[in-house]
């Protein structure tokens, strides 16, 4: 029995197909089984190996190495804040830190009622906009902490 849901089984086996080497639709897979769980639980990452005729390890290496792919679950709204040189070099420390006051938990950490979670990341590719940050696939930059007060606020009105 799949953890997927048939189209996204099915989305699977056409994305192996389409590559000469199945181990080309990875990533892909990975981030289509985090839309759909909300994280890459274990027995997501079996049936993906398995899929693909590879490891655990070897897909757990691939997980390990974006920090796009998570193997815990994440608030609903999952914040990723910039520090990398030039978003720290224009307050991307300060924004980290703001959020973490505000949302009231740490790097890699979840709000108690699972709205929000927050993760310091490197390099967003935004270093004309620093600091930036990312809320799901919403990007948000030139920061300072009224403005992540407003973005924050927008996302917790929306539920």
């Amino acid at each position: 029995m799949s953890v997927f849901s048939p189209a996204t089984r099915d989305r699977f086996e056409r994305l192996a197909a389409s590559y000469p080497q199945p181990r080309s639709a990875l990533v892909p897979m990975l981030l289509y089984a985090q839309d759909e769980l909300g994280y890459l639980p274990p027995e997501a990452i079996a049936e993906i190996a398995a899929l693909l005729g590879e490891t655990e390890l070897a897909v757990r290496e691939v997980i390990g190495y974006y920090s796009m792919l998570r193997t815990a679950p994440a608030g609903r709204y999952h914040v990723q804040v910039c520090t990398n040189i030039s978003c720290m070099l224009r307050g991307g420390e300060e924004v980290l830190a703001h959020c973490q006051r505000r949302l009231g938990i740490h790097n890699r950490q979840t709000t108690p009622d699972g709205m929000f979670s927050i993760e310091e990341v490197e390099c967003m590719g935004a270093c004309a906009w620093a600091p930036a940050l990312q809320v799901n696939y919403d990007f948000h930059q030139e920061l300072d902490p009224a403005k992540v007060d407003e973005i924050l606020e927008k996302y917790r009105r929306q539920g």
